[in-house]
């Protein structure tokens, strides 16, 4: 169920010392304010500076303004967030800014929990995002609340909140905030989802925060019973993983583990093309002399002594 912001942050109690992401979007300004005022004394707010547009430089200086009066220490870190050829923009830069928030945090040993600003629409067009590419439950399970990284508890407190009433009590305290020009970009997905598609969702199903955010929590309890399950069956199979063992398994056991397996051991995702035609390759594998050669993710998968060996 949506709750107001106001509700969001006197549920939120994280481990202090606390950091902040700061944008210096309507979001992470109120998110900011807020705990500045509950915890004073004892939060920071990290500013990652992706020097992407000739905006940037405004909303850094946005942030040093907003922390000067906040009383509230302030660190930022520039970083290049241009793409890669074949990959997309936002995920470029979504990549650069985890990887620099992880950074300044591994610089402060005394804090103990980080907040991001990400609310419900922004949860929404995650779930979206991931239903369009036919993601499996860990993809329509989107953006968790909350998780543990090298030591330091990372929170989503605004997953429920709606974005207009996070503006609405920004309204109400006076505060501004720095627009992003690029979020009325449509060459962006996440901005055509925005426009076009939530307002649809909305006046067919006014509910629907709520019913996709239930959809999400059950689809992140599916996804932890598979990784259990993969865990156990890997441990099983061996690793690298026994073939003759592989095949005791159900197909869809047998692709879980092997996701699994490529994913903990070598770094890499296979399409769901590969991992259909590896799962023919170990079905058919009942003979001595059967070869298996196959592209998986980042590198190759082939038979070796019994097993299923990666390299690139």
């Amino acid at each position: 169920m949506s709750i107001t912001f106001e509700t969001a942050l006197q549920s939120f109690k994280p481990r202090l010392p606390l950091a902040v992401a700061l944008s210096g979007g309507a979001d992470s300004t109120a998110l900011l304010i807020a705990c500045a005022a509950r915890w004073p004394g004892q939060v920071q707010a990290l500013h990652v500076h992706h020097g992407l547009q000739a905006a940037a430089d405004g909303f850094e200086a946005h942030c040093r303004i907003l922390c000067a009066r906040l009383s509230v220490p302030l660190t930022v870190r520039h970083v290049d967030a241009r793409h890669a050829n074949g990959q997309s923009p936002e995920d470029a830069a979504r990549q650069a800014r985890y990887g620099a928030l992880e950074g300044m945090l591994g610089e402060m040993p005394d804090i103990r929990s980080a907040a991001l600003a990400q609310h419900a629409d922004d949860q929404i067009e995650t779930i979206v995002l991931a239903l369009s590419r036919g993601a499996g439950v860990a993809g329509i399970a989107a953006m968790p609340m909350q998780w543990g990284r090298a030591g330091v508890d990372w929170h989503r407190p605004l997953l429920q909140t709606g974005g207009a009433d996070i503006r609405r009590w920004l309204k109400e305290q006076g505060a501004d905030w720095v627009e992003d020009p690029t979020n009325a970009d449509e060459r962006y997905t996440r901005n055509r989802i925005r426009k076009h598609v939530l307002p649809v969702l909305e006046s067919v199903f006014p509910q629907f925060r709520d019913t996709f955010a239930r959809s999400a929590e059950h689809a992140a309890q599916a996804a932890e019973l598979l990784q259990e399950l993969a865990v156990q069956d890997l441990q099983n199979l061996g690793n690298p993983p026994s073939i003759k063992a592989l095949q005791g398994l159900s197909r869809a056991r047998q692709a879980n583990v092997l996701r699994h397996w490529l994913r903990l051991s070598h770094a890499t995702t296979p399409s769901a093309a590969q991992l259909s035609a590896l799962l023919d390759q170990v079905a058919a594998c009942t003979t001595r002399g059967h070869r298996i050669h196959l592209k998986v993710g980042r590198g190759f998968i082939e038979r070796k002594d019994g097993l299923l060996d990666w390299y690139n």
